[in-house]
Parts: C-alpha cells; sequence; structure tokens
C-alpha cells in the first residue's frame, strides 16, 4: 500500500517510486507512436475504421474500447470504513444504447 504523505494524503494507488506505470516506462505505447510517427497516418486511420467496423458488428470489446477511449474508463466505487474493513457497496458497469429510450 502506498504511504501517506503531503502529495498522497489517502495513501491511495502504488507505492511511491513505483515506476510500473510511469509515462517514462510505456513501452507499448511509445512503439505504436513511433510506428506512427514513422508511417503514413492512414494506416491509423484504416486501423479507427477496422475498430468501429467491429463495434457497428456487435463486437463487445471493440464497444468496450470505443466507450473507455471516447468517455473514459468508468470509475469503481469502494466503500471502507474507518476501521479498515472493505464494504463494497455496490459494483456496476453498464453499457447505454443512446437510441434506446426505452430504459
Amino acid at each position: 500500500m502506498a504511504e501517506i504523505s503531503e502529495t498522497n494524503p489517502k495513501g491511495a494507488g502504488a507505492p511511491e517510486g513505483n515506476q510500473n506505470s510511469s509515462k517514462n516506462n510505456r513501452l507499448w505505447a511509445e512503439t505504436i507512436k513511433r510506428a506512427v510517427t514513422q508511417s503514413d497516418s492512414e494506416r491509423l486511420r484504416r486501423i479507427a475504421e477496422a475498430l468501429l467496423t467491429k463495434a457497428e458488428d456487435g463486437d463487445m470489446s471493440a464497444i468496450k474500447e470505443l466507450g473507455d477511449r471516447l468517455d473514459g474508463k468508468a470509475q469503481q466505487t469502494i466503500d471502507a470504513n474507518i476501521t479498515g474493513e472493505l464494504n463494497i457497496t455496490k459494483i456496476e458497469r453498464s453499457i447505454v444504447d443512446s437510441a434506446n429510450t426505452n430504459t
């Protein structure tokens, strides 16, 4: 668990100094960025179009990816009492069809 400090008053997240997800340690993202900048931007557009096509065809992983990229990932709410006992009150994930106004 992370230590409580002035910059991290709740002690949330990874321990201070953890470089597992630092912006300087994102090999996959850097590799993709390098590939995109070195090649034609049309390549990235084709990938985006393929993702959109899969989502239109009902591919749930493509729909989730689009939702995460456009709206951001949904926050998970956890309610814990002061004694440290974990009380999860509700975890919910929903996909909303904006065209369906019956719900």
